[in-house]
């Protein structure tokens, strides 16, 4: 196991996440907590580090529970875009379950295509939907995952 700075840890926006046994075996490795946040009970392995977050029905409350804990010694895994962009102005790491890192540079641009599809689809417009999620999605999420230890650790002198 490789040491990880003292209070990092992944935040998971556990609903539909397709990763979820990637980021136990990544935090696993390094020895990171992980909170699975969600509305109802999802299964998690038992063992240390992994904790299950329920929080209440309402639309936004997983989001919520994740961005009050969002700051510099967190990794934050959703697809969520207004939830990654209240992530990443809390200094949090953010990826996407297809690897997809989001920054503050390319945050804006995420938000406004995604206010874009939905005015398209409330105005009645037919849009595709997202691509099926693959095994290169896997494999560039857990590379991104990594990629974003490797930035979070503190650096040995």
């Amino acid at each position: 196991m490789e040491a990880a700075g003292p209070n990092l840890r992944i935040l998971v926006d556990a609903d539909a996440c397709p990763v979820k046994d990637e980021i136990y075996r990544v935090a696993s490795r390094y020895g990171l907590r992980v909170f699975v946040v969600a509305n109802s009970a999802i299964l998690i392995p038992r063992g240390p580090g992994i904790e299950r977050v329920v929080v209440d029905a309402g639309p936004d409350a997983a989001d919520d529970w994740i961005a009050e804990r969002a700051d510099q010694e967190a990794i934050v895994v959703t697809s969520d875009i207004p939830l990654a962009s209240r992530c990443i102005k809390s200094g949090a790491d953010v990826i996407a379950p297809n690897g997809k890192r989001f920054t503050e540079s390319s945050i804006g641009m995420a938000l406004a295509t995604r206010n874009l599809m939905d005015h398209l689809r409330s105005s009645g417009q037919s849009t595709a939907g997202p691509k099926s999620f693959g095994p290169r999605d896997r494999s560039n999420f857990l590379s991104a995952l990594d990629n974003a230890v490797a930035r979070r650790r503190p650096i040995a002198m």
